[in-house]
């Protein structure tokens, strides 16, 4: 009697997703990600909601966690983060693009040393130097700036990272078929390199969520003003609630880069 040694596929499950003509396949882990936290973050919002209607709060509480305040300061919250996450992308991809091409390779490393020194200074030390510098801009355009450079490094780094990483045969094999340099460069290298450059994306949209907490310090509004009133006061269910909002934002966002990256990776990578 023979024994079968083979040993067991252990590659977690896989859904496989319609799309046109083509067929996507989304690991379970993936899957559970996608649908998972957006129920965590309804689940999470009503429990707010729960409390909010429930709690006994003064007076000073109540008024910090007024639903007309709360739902102005999370709109210039998404605002930011949407404004400076766009002007993010529209930076850090064309720049570390560039930076890979054998003209300008050798300003790499100075960029993003450059990048890298932006994103090591104190956050709320650059917002306010920014501030006191730009006296003529609005708090809304001076945390936009602050909110750049903070985001600016992941995507430039992972751009660069990632059309590095092209295998350079498919490249040579691109050439040789008779495509110009820039139809290589956007039917061959940015397919291949889009997972770790979107990867670099969603990082950005995190830290940018996370910093513009420090927005309401320049009068550009956001959740951080709740925290900021929390923490003034003394109110501690205030500054819970702030910090509360601003990690469910914070993992909404990180959901939609998630499914913007699946959206637009190419089929078979």
């Amino acid at each position: 009697m023979s024994v079968d040694t083979r040993i067991p596929d252990t590659e977690p499950p896989e859904i496989v997703a319609e799309e046109g003509t083509g067929r996507r396949r989304i690991s379970r882990s993936t899957a559970i990600e996608l649908f998972g936290i957006p129920v965590l973050v309804v689940v999470g919002f009503l429990l707010y909601v729960w409390w909010r209607q429930t709690a006994t709060l003064d007076s000073i509480e109540a008024s910090s966690l007024a639903w007309p305040d709360v739902r102005l300061q999370l709109w210039q919250h998404v605002k930011l983060t949407i404004v400076a996450s766009l002007i993010v992308v529209a930076i850090a991809v064309p720049l570390g693009t560039l930076l890979t091409r054998p003209r300008l390779k050798f300003l790499a490393p100075i960029v993003v040393g450059v990048a890298n020194a932006g994103q090591a200074a104190p956050s709320i030390g650059l917002i306010v130097l920014l501030f006191m510098w730009l006296s003529s801009w609005s708090g809304f355009w001076v945390a936009i700036a602050a909110l750049t450079l903070y985001g600016v490094l992941p995507v430039l780094r992972n751009t660069i990272t990632g059309l590095q990483g092209v295998d350079p045969t498919l490249v040579e094999a691109g050439r040789g078929v008779g495509l110009s340099g820039l139809a290589v460069l956007f039917r061959i290298e940015l397919p291949l390199a889009l997972p770790v450059i979107m990867a670099g994306i969603r990082t950005a949209l995190v830290l940018v969520v996370g910093t513009a907490a420090l927005a309401t310090f320049v009068n550009a509004g956001g959740l951080g003003g709740v925290i900021t009133a929390g923490i003034t006061l003394y109110r501690y269910p205030v500054m819970v609630a702030g910090a509360v909002l601003i990690a469910l934002l914070a993992l909404l966002v990180e959901w939609v880069g998630r499914v913007l990256e699946l959206l637009v990776r190419p089929k078979g990578i």
